[in-house]
């Protein structure tokens, strides 16, 4: 839908603006000096799991991830809150506690907000980064014969909708949590010092949508091995219990249409293809040489990174899961 709207409107014309959301990128990049740009974005939900200190560190991860995946460095943070008039202000405090804590780890620094009275809990961040703009690592960069890397497991749509229903094992929980307090901040050095083209995260349109999103920008077909992602502990059987989130099937009568299967992927696991991330992993296209190494030293950090597909010259379809 806000697809169709941002369509419609009138674009402008600013030769500073070096990425802007004509191509459905990660955030903004805009130039104020030779060497020196800007990235910015905006992110903000409501609590998808039980405890406010670890809901405000997930807001926080999920906030910083768009300028990780363009390759900027964030510097500062506004922070957003929507909050109950008469909710406990102790939770509040836990919830703002939680983000800047994620916000120390990253070095960057929170110096201001806004915050207006809402029956519904939400929180999240403005961020502003510094990036070198000859170094920007848009979704339209990605190369016939380069490598996709994923550095994060799937399957935190699914676990949290099983939280809201109660019906989430403390195990999956954990993990879960685990995953999406994660920072893409070490992943992203990692990426860049090898031979990258392209990058993205892992958000809200699931792992299809932001891959279909890298292909048409670049122009680009992906194939997918899909018994290469890892998943989240319990997240395939989520989907066997039918906790499944609306923006789940929203992505996918979205952007199934343009993803061929070939009939060796299970029906969980293609479900999970479309599962909406929130501070999910990224999605990363390097040169074939690199991708061993790059994937051995991002798991040499802890990280869940595999290698999942490659890229080809643009053709049909646009997605072929193997």
């Amino acid at each position: 839908m806000l697809d169709s709207v941002l369509g419609k409107l009138a674009r402008q014309h600013d030769p500073n603006v070096l990425v802007g959301f004509d191509k459905a990128d990660d955030a903004g990049v805009y130039l104020v000096a030779p060497n020196l740009a800007l990235v910015q974005t905006v992110d903000f939900f409501t609590p998808i799991v039980d405890d406010p200190y670890t809901f405000g560190q997930i807001a926080a991860t999920n906030s910083l991830s768009d300028v990780y995946a363009m390759g900027g460095k964030p510097v500062s943070a506004l922070a957003m809150v929507c909050f109950p008039e008469k909710g406990d202000i102790e939770v509040l405090g836990q919830i703002l506690q939680g983000g800047l804590n994620k916000m120390i780890e990253a070095g960057c620094t929170v110096i201001g907000g806004h915050s207006i009275r809402d029956p519904e809990i939400k929180f999240g961040y403005s961020i502003t980064g510094t990036i070198d703009p000859k170094r920007v690592m848009a979704n339209s960069g990605a190369k016939a014969g380069d490598c996709l890397v994923l550095t994060k497991a799937l399957g935190t749509g699914v676990i949290s909708t099983a939280i809201k229903n109660g019906k989430a094992a403390p195990e999956w929980i954990a993990a879960a949590s685990e995953s999406m307090t994660t920072l893409n901040k070490t992943a992203a050095e990692i990426a860049l010092k090898y031979d990258v083209h392209a990058m993205t995260d892992i958000t809200g349109f699931g792992f299809i949508g932001h891959a279909r999103e890298l292909a048409l920008a670049s122009n680009v077909s992906l194939e997918i091995k899909s018994r290469e992602i890892r998943i989240l502990p319990g997240a395939l059987e989520c989907i066997r219990a039918g906790f499944i989130p609306g923006g789940l099937k929203a992505n996918r009568e979205f952007a199934e249409c343009v993803v061929e299967p070939n009939g060796g992927t299970s029906d969980e696991l293609w479900t999970l293809l479309f599962d909406p991330q929130t501070a999910g992993g990224l999605l990363i296209s390097a040169s074939a040489g690199d991708c061993d190494k790059m994937v051995e030293e991002l798991r040499a950090a802890n990280l869940p990174a595999a290698c999942v597909g490659r890229v080809l010259a643009g053709g049909k379809p646009l997605i072929r899961v193997i």
